[in-house]
């Protein structure tokens, strides 16, 4: 699958400490492989899912007619849903 960062993600994605930038950067590669990997939960209400990653978590939506997983938010537990 063909994975594609938002232009608000990917304003997240470069305000991520290195260290974190690297673990996540990792973990979304995995995720162009496996688009529901063990641990995702679907957002209800909407076509969306989830994954944690330490405390970040990370909303993506996946069209699997197109093969397409595009990151919509990353952030903090306590910033992301609101």
């Amino acid at each position: 699958m063909n994975l594609i960062v938002k232009k608000s993600a990917e304003r997240e994605l470069r305000a991520l400490p290195q260290q974190d930038l690297r673990r996540v950067t990792e973990r979304l590669q995995r995720l162009s492989h496996n688009a529901r990997p063990p641990g995702c939960d679907k957002l209800s209400g909407h076509d969306q899912y989830r994954i944690r990653h330490g405390d970040d978590r990370m909303v993506y939506a996946i069209d699997d007619a197109a093969r397409v997983v595009t990151l919509v938010k990353i952030g903090r537990r306590r910033d992301i849903h609101r």
